[in-house]
């Protein structure tokens, strides 16, 4: 079924997909109340680097021929969507105590890890969220866990055109 996706469309899919799921975490810090942790913060940089890689891929690859350009914006997404998705399974890991998480947002409860941790507490009246425990979960999946499949499923899209432009420049068809 990727096969059937046009190359020239793959960049302005990625960055539909990447808006909208950057749309869906502002959604549940905003809308819904659900303040990100420190790992959830560090994920959404992955997908505001796309978002530019995938504009600029796109419009590049509006005219035929242009060369190899787009496929190098698309190879930074892919690497992006790689950095993503690590970031997410460490996070899923931290958060089903597999490993441990980072010191400044695990851990305890009721006193703060760090200074800086309970500066912002004091400042903003709230305990900010801890990394190790999921503040929302559907079917035994949590944000994070959610992360992970739709970057590990954006890595595979944005590898499309470098995947095709390979197999095409060594004489092969996908």
């Amino acid at each position: 079924m990727l096969n059937r996706i046009p190359t020239h469309m793959v960049p302005w899919i990625i960055l539909a997909l990447s808006v909208a799921t950057l749309g869906g975490a502002y959604f549940f810090q905003y809308a819904l109340g659900y303040a990100p942790c420190h790992l959830c913060l560090q994920e959404r940089i992955p997908y505001i680097f796309a978002i530019g890689a995938a504009l600029v891929a796109g419009i590049l690859s509006r005219e035929a021929n242009l060369g190899i350009a787009p496929v190098i914006f698309m190879g930074l997404c892919v690497i992006a969507f790689a950095i993503g998705t690590g970031l997410s399974g460490y996070h899923v890991g931290v958060e089903y105590k597999w490993w441990p998480g980072p010191s400044s947002c695990t851990g305890g409860g009721l006193v703060s890890n760090s200074l800086d941790a309970l500066k912002a507490e004091l400042q903003t009246g709230q305990h900010l969220p801890q990394c190790d425990k999921a503040a929302w979960t559907l079917f035994g999946i949590s944000l994070a866990g959610f992360n992970f499949l739709i970057s590990l499923c954006l890595t595979c899209i944005s590898a499309l055109p470098v995947i095709r432009f390979r197999s095409e420049a060594h004489g092969k068809s996908l």
